[in-house]
């Protein structure tokens, strides 16, 4: 059933208006009819039966019938801190991790980054990237949005909580070995050409401690899937 994202506030027996995007992907993408079934979120717990009352070309109008408390959240609560990759990497990154239960996303600039947005840019890629996660919600069936943040130098970043593993192919320790407890987690990932040894440092301080995933270098946009996935396999719902 189409899922779609509405940032106001919901109730059953209302009637609401759908956003112009999801009204263009409603009509020219699902094909949907008056009369057809969706389901509501926005992002504040549980979901919406709904149906679609009436289309006047993207003017998409939709009756609210009644709220399922359902969530589908990771038991973990798991951050990815993401080396800031160009294009469509990065996308996938937030995409993916979405889809895999991630709680919070936040975009680390780093001296090695490809992709290196400033000012109004990068104000215009954050908001892009919050609305893939948005995206990727309508599509996993999630009705919490996880928070993309704003970009952070990689040298600035103080933030996760729970186990902090920097990933790191050199690094000894075994990730499986390095999330044997708890159940918060953040992960840190290097961009394309990975962190300087002087971000590693300055990771290594703020309490991220080097774990390998395997004995091969995996790609930017692998890395951290990688290690979302094998945390929900060893610890998680999978």
């Amino acid at each position: 059933m189409p899922r779609f994202y509405v940032d106001a506030a919901l109730r059953a027996g209302m009637s609401c208006v759908l956003p112009e995007e999801s009204a263009h992907h409603a009509v020219h993408v699902l094909r949907v009819r008056a009369g057809d079934d969706i389901t509501l979120f926005n992002g504040q717990g549980g979901e919406y039966a709904a149906r679609i009352a009436s289309i006047e070309r993207l003017k998409v109008l939709v009756d609210v019938l009644a709220h399922h408390p359902i969530e589908r959240e990771a038991p973990l609560r798991m951050v990815l801190a993401q080396g800031i990759s160009s294009g469509e990497r990065m996308d996938f990154t937030v995409r993916k991790s979405v889809e895999l239960g991630v709680a919070e996303i936040q975009p680390l600039l780093a001296a090695a980054s490809v992709a290196r947005p400033k000012g109004e840019r990068a104000a215009l890629r954050h908001a892009h990237w919050q609305k893939v996660a948005i995206a990727a919600c309508e599509q996993c069936g999630r009705n919490r949005i996880p928070t993309v943040h704003a970009p952070v130098a990689a040298l600035d970043y103080r933030g996760g909580a729970g186990t902090r593993i920097l990933l790191a192919p050199s690094a000894e320790l075994r990730f499986s070995a390095a999330c044997r407890a708890g159940s918060e987690f953040t992960i840190a990932a290097g961009p394309e050409a990975g962190f300087s040894a002087e971000e590693e440092a300055a990771l290594a301080n703020a309490g991220f401690v080097p774990a390998r995933l395997g004995a091969r270098v995996l790609r930017t946009e692998t890395a951290g899937i990688a290690a979302l996935s094998a945390l929900s396999a060893l610890r998680g719902d999978f």
